[in-house]
């Protein structure tokens, strides 16, 4: 039997729920922690960012409209696809972070449960963040969450995937859609996680994932106009995330500063309720009967 000839994979970019090569048509060199080639990554330009958020943005109403509880079961389909990818994302963890294979092996099933743990929030969210408010006078006063909008996320530089899920899953699952900016060094693990995405029930446009410089994508989405909230989380200079801040308020997007985190600690709610707005609602009560009396 003759030896097979290798097939390489081709990463491309998730834009829109589709995969296309960069616009620039660059691409730059990926690899392992011990200087080994892995693969060629799409090098994403400013209009590949530009698109990333007019996909975002078309995507983002629909999202944002469907029941809560359906969210969840999207996410949760997601966890499923996941699961039956498990082998791929072990071996692209363990050679993007160096590790062994068992230590990648619990990496990749933290981040699965991660991604379930949000799904399972998708519902619960506005029972810990709204609700009715006591008011002194004849009103009922209701304040209810809703998702901010368009959010760019820059993805952790060390943690490629368990950093990553904790990062994109708590954005959509609150109704948010994502533009997202993976690691650097290490975008192989994001890349696939798009091709997840893409045979999942997750509508296209709701996550979107880039790969490349992070200094040269980031000013221009935290720049952006349509774009009406950033996660720094993955942004290691101290200097490029002072720019990103300035240039973030311009049009008042919401800002997560960049801090170090234990991605493998149990990740609380601030990330679910970081891109949140609170909606509150006055409503007369009225009156019932000659006595006067309210309901």
């Amino acid at each position: 039997m003759s030896e097979r000839l290798t097939v390489f994979k081709t990463y491309k970019l998730y834009v829109g729920g589709k995969f296309p090569r960069s616009e620039s048509g660059r691409v730059y060199e990926v690899t392992d922690s011990k200087g080994k080639w892995l693969a060629n990554a799409p090098l994403s330009s400013r209009k590949d960012a530009r698109d990333a958020v007019v996909a975002a943005r078309k995507a983002q109403g629909g999202w944002a409209g469907k029941t809560a509880y359906l969210r969840g079961q999207i996410l949760y389909r997601v966890a499923e696809m996941l699961e039956g990818r498990k082998d791929q994302f072990v071996r692209e963890v363990a050679e993007a972070e160096g590790l062994s294979k068992s230590k990648a092996a619990a990496v990749v099933d933290a981040a699965i449960d991660r991604w379930v743990w949000y799904a399972g929030w998708t519902d619960k969210i506005a029972q810990i963040v709204g609700g009715g408010n006591p008011v002194a006078g004849p009103f009922f006063n209701l304040s209810s969450p809703e998702p901010t909008g368009v959010v760019t996320v820059v993805a952790p530089q060390k943690s490629s995937f368990l950093g990553l899920v904790s990062v994109i899953a708590p954005v959509i699952a609150t109704g948010n859609t994502a533009v997202v900016i993976a690691s650097e060094d290490s975008p192989l693990p994001a890349l696939s996680l798009g091709e997840v995405l893409a045979t999942s029930d997750l509508p296209g446009g709701v996550v979107n994932i880039l790969s490349g410089k992070t200094a040269e994508i980031t000013p221009s989405l935290a720049a952006h106009q349509d774009v009406n909230a950033i996660d720094l989380a993955g942004v290691e200079d101290d200097v490029l995330a002072k720019e990103l801040e300035v240039a973030a308020a311009d049009n008042l997007k919401r800002v997560v500063r960049p801090q170090p985190v234990d991605w493998s600690a149990d990740p609380g709610t601030h990330r679910l309720t970081a891109f949140l707005e609170t909606k509150t609602v006055w409503h007369p009560t009225g009156s019932l009967g000659a006595s006067g009396s309210s309901y």
